[in-house]
């Protein structure tokens, strides 16, 4: 008994200098974690960025698609494909000539030969020597995730060519530098950002306009613009003043293709769509006829007679046709000739020619079945029969339409 006391007050004991402990190596503290961005935030990259351009007295648009741009405007290009297209990339060549400022980062893909010796800006491998901070750098996250608190940011020294010298007073703290090239440039630099040796900024003169060029992958997209000083690195590497006009320009964020279709092709789209809508009125199924039936009281015997035959001849009904042209001219041919049903068909047709005067050859094979016919083939062999049938007939002066028969068969 006095034992088992015991081992309960060495636990009891234990836990609470355990207790003790916690309480003295922990402590409550606030965390700010930032909200999801939400409406336009969360779909335009260039949200936060162009209310900063705002804010300092400039204009911002966030363009999905190279449009006409002022001639001295500024355009920031992140995710942006070169040499997609030809035509697209002269014409923002000679925009950038004729005095534009053009301004693209790590993300731009494409011929990277071209854009080099248009540019001048070259992009070179780095050594191992010259690679400080890359395992800090190569694994930072992405600019929607990043925000002020984001790792791998190093500092960079502004060089002025006006002045020939490194301002050291002008530092910028830039993140997500692309740790594995540097920047380079045969022709004359106007403006740098250093970090020893190696060029993470710069900025050439191309034409009448200028090109800056950034080793850092998308730095004023998103919450990116808060890391370091992107902000104080967007209205350097701009050269923004108040006025200005600046278009952010970026294929990653595009329409659905239903939009980007009626974009650059709605006509098309408008006739495509009709001709669409015509072929499905004329191929698809009608309830109904497409004029009104005449009233069955006032149908007269021969409508009646021509409704049933075009009946038939919807649900192929092309043997019951011939069956009874048939059947009636041999009730014809019985009055005049006896013992008519009981000849063979071809002392038959040889009867009928004696009496009509029909060639021998088109009254055996309109007689004669032979299956399936053509809808114009059956027309001829039953207004043949009919045509004999009315021959035979005593005192037969026929219709207006069997009178015409019969004389297109004299004819012939």
């Amino acid at each position: 008994m006095i034992r088992t006391r015991l081992i309960r007050l060495i636990l009891l004991a234990a836990l609470l200098l355990f207790v003790g402990w916690i309480s003295k190596h922990t402590y409550w503290g606030e965390v700010k974690v930032p909200m999801p961005p939400k409406g336009e935030a969360a779909v335009n990259p260039f949200y936060a960025a162009e209310h900063l351009v705002s804010a300092l007295g400039a204009r911002a648009t966030w363009d999905r698609s190279l449009g006409a741009l002022p001639r001295e405007a500024v355009l920031v290009v992140s995710g942006w494909h070169w040499s997609l297209s030809t035509a697209r990339r002269e014409r923002l060549e000679r925009w950038v000539e004729s005095g534009g400022r053009l301004v693209v980062d790590r993300t731009l893909v494409g011929d990277e030969g071209e854009f080099e010796h248009w540019s001048g800006i070259e992009r070179i491998e780095r050594t191992n020597e010259g690679a400080r901070g890359a395992d800090s750098t190569r694994n930072a996250p992405p600019p929607q995730a990043r925000g002020p608190m984001a790792t791998g940011c190093r500092t960079l020294r502004a060089e002025d060519a006006a002045t020939s010298s490194m301002d050291t007073a002008a530092s910028y703290e830039v993140c997500g530098l692309d740790s594995t090239t540097r920047l380079s440039s045969p022709r004359p630099i106007d403006w740098a950002l250093r970090e020893r040796n190696a060029i993470e900024v710069l900025r050439v003169r191309v034409g009448r306009g200028s090109v800056s060029a950034i080793n850092a992958v998308a730095p004023f997209t998103f919450r990116a613009l808060f890391d370091g000083d992107h902000a104080r690195l967007l209205v350097a590497v701009t050269r923004l003043h108040r006025g200005d006009e600046v278009h952010f320009l970026s294929e990653d964020a595009h329409g659905s293709l239903v939009s980007l279709l009626w974009q650059v092709a709605a006509p098309v789209v408008v006739l495509l769509l009709a001709a669409l809508a015509l072929l499905l009125w004329q191929r698809g199924a009608r309830f109904g006829p497409l004029s009104a039936q005449p009233d069955r009281a006032r149908r007269s015997l021969a409508e009646q007679i021509v409704g049933t035959g075009e009946f038939l001849l919807q649900v192929d009904g092309s043997a019951p046709l011939h069956a009874a042209a048939l059947r009636a001219l041999t009730e014809a041919a019985r009055h005049r000739v006896p013992g008519y049903a009981r000849l063979s068909v071809a002392e038959q047709v040889a009867t009928l020619v004696g009496l009509t005067g029909l060639p021998a050859r088109a009254l055996s094979a309109a007689i004669e079945y032979r299956g399936a016919r053509r809808r114009n083939e059956l027309y001829s062999d039953i207004a043949l029969i009919e045509a004999a049938r009315r021959r035979i007939l005593p005192n037969a002066r026929g219709s207006l339409h069997g009178n015409r028969v019969d004389h297109d068969y004299a004819r012939g």
